[in-house]
């Protein structure tokens, strides 16, 4: 399947024919011992519902209207019927504060938020000053006034299908992101788009409908759901599981009898920290029809992988890199094939060419550093409403990708450096910018540095050089309550005292902070 001739709306409704009763997805909730499943049929007819449901509050195709819910079944139902009435869908990160989810509304514009009433705390404050909102939907027992029931727009709605026409051109969905500013940036992604992503997944995996994918990262990142579309196109099982240590990993698989599973480096550390020690043994699960794993999100350690395949010597490994400006991962994998070159990002994906330039967008030798730049079917359309940025990143058809790497002998590419300075923890990206702006809050500050230092477990780990204002104290201790107001992710780890170094136009000098700090950082890290 090499031509883009079915829209994932489309491949729902086909999954929806030809395998009408069989199973599309499980949600297991391991902690409170709950497990949910719903056929291909059912799912395509609550998409449905959804879809004719919006349509009665005036969504019409071209709309926006925002997602914020954690990982669940309903999460794709409300994904799918907002992708069938033509409106695109903006999925929102669930650490985002009241100020983010504001401020993406104020970009997007939408005309409806569908979210989890775990989230309504957040809503409420802004609700007011979501000025083109019109319409509120929550999932879940305890809906706001002002908000219908998800589980009613369901039951009440008509499960045929909306009939609106959709093109591989047309807009699907508004991803935010951010640059080293700490800005987000919206990226707007077509149909196109996200057909290919489910065609490469499929083509590097090969996928078949016999495979079973447990999905485990938060549905709203591209990574997440860009690999469950290998399971959307081959009609395939998927099952989405809420928590993440390692003896509910290996039991889920071992349970539902998994094919596929995506884990982020933190997970695969923990699962060999406890085979290491005895606390988990193999022989307690049945894995011999495991036949993948693969990472992406963050730098994988070489170490690791070798670590893994030493308890996994006949399991297929896969590592993945993209950006959401590339659709999600897989603009360069790996390979199965290639885990004799375990460090490298891989060989450009299905439908995707790849260069390594200098400045001037001039190809540099093989061996050489530059910056790797993309294209194909998976590169966005532009950063909505931010001409300047969409100039920058996308020339000729190429998305600069900001990531400095080199290309060896036999053409796979290795990452060396990042042009930006986004802090990558746990596959999470945490702007130093944000971390220094609110650390700059507190009166015993006169100026800081965020900076990442390397993490085998987390890829790195935000660190942060702050200079105190003379006379008064500041604790590590201190630092460290006072971001307890930051959301856990984008807490600092490792926490330095000293000098900001700046250059003559006030910027932060950034590669003097690593040339002094990193290595220092065993000493100071907090767990």
């Amino acid at each position: 399947m090499g031509n883009l001739d079915i829209h994932i709306g489309e491949m729902l409704a086909r999954n929806a024919r030809m395998y009408p009763d069989e199973v599309a997805l499980i949600e297991k909730i391991p902690a409170e011992g709950k497990r949910f499943q719903i056929t291909w049929k059912e799912f395509d007819e609550q998409a449905n519902r959804f879809a004719n449901g919006l349509r009665t509050k005036g969504v019409t195709k071209g709309n926006k209207v925002m997602h914020l819910m954690n990982n669940s079944i309903e999460w794709l139902v409300a994904y799918f019927g907002i992708v069938r009435t033509g409106a695109w869908v903006v999925p929102l990160n669930f650490r985002f504060t009241s100020a983010d989810i504001k401020y993406c509304a104020e970009v997007a514009e939408p005309q409806l938020l569908v979210f989890g009433e775990e989230f309504t705390e957040r809503i409420e404050p802004i609700k007011k000053e979501l000025s083109t909102v019109k319409y509120f939907i929550c999932r879940g027992g305890e809906v706001p006034s002002y908000a219908r029931s998800f589980a009613k727009v369901i039951d009440e709605s008509g499960a045929d299908p909306v009939g609106v026409e959709l093109g591989f051109g047309d807009p699907c969905g508004l991803y935010f992101t951010s640059g080293t500013t700490g800005q987000p940036k919206p990226i707007l992604l077509t149909h196109k788009n996200m057909a290919n992503a489910a065609m490469t997944e499929k083509m590097h995996h090969y996928q078949t409908k016999d495979d079973n994918f447990i999905l485990i990262p938060p549905l709203y990142h591209t990574g997440a759901k860009m690999h469950w579309f290998g399971s959307l196109i081959v009609g395939g099982k998927a099952v989405i599981l809420k928590g993440a240590t390692p003896e509910t990993i290996l039991k889920t698989v071992s349970e539902e009898r998994a094919t596929i599973v995506w884990l982020l480096v933190p997970w695969a550390q923990d699962i060999l920290i406890k085979l290491d020690s005895g606390e988990l043994k193999l022989s307690d699960y049945k894995l011999s029809q495991w036949r993948l794993m693969h990472i992406g999100a963050q730098p994988v350690p070489p170490s690791l992988i070798k670590h893994w395949r030493d308890y996994f010597p006949e399991m297929g490994y896969d590592t993945t890199y993209g950006l959401s400006e590339s659709t999600g991962p897989n603009c360069v994998h790996l390979g199965i094939e290639n885990t004799h070159k375990v460090g490298a990002i891989g060989l450009p994906g299905f439908n995707c060419e790849t260069r390594i330039v200098d400045e001037n967008g001039i190809d540099v030798p093989r061996g050489e550093p530059g910056e790797l730049v993309v294209r194909g079917n998976c590169v966005m359309r532009e950063y909505y409403k931010n001409p300047e940025a969409t100039a920058k990143a996308l020339r000729d058809g190429w998305l600069f990708t900001g990531d400095m790497a080199r290309q060896d002998e036999d053409g796979f590419v290795y990452i060396v450096d990042r042009k930006k300075d986004v802090i990558i923890t746990g596959g999470e990206n945490v702007f130093p910018v944000e971390v220094e702006d609110f650390l700059h809050t507190h009166p015993a500050i006169k100026d800081v540095a965020a900076i990442g230092v390397p993490d085998e477990r987390l890829g790195e780990l935000v660190a942060v050089v702050i200079d105190v204002v003379p006379g008064k104290t500041l604790t590590k201790e201190e630092v460290l309550a006072f971001c307890e107001k930051l959301p856990r992710y984008k807490r600092p780890r490792i926490i330095f005292f000293g000098e900001v170094p700046r250059n003559p136009t006030g910027k932060i000098e950034k590669p003097k902070i690593r040339k002094q700090y990193i290595g220092m950082e065993q000493a100071f890290k907090v767990r």
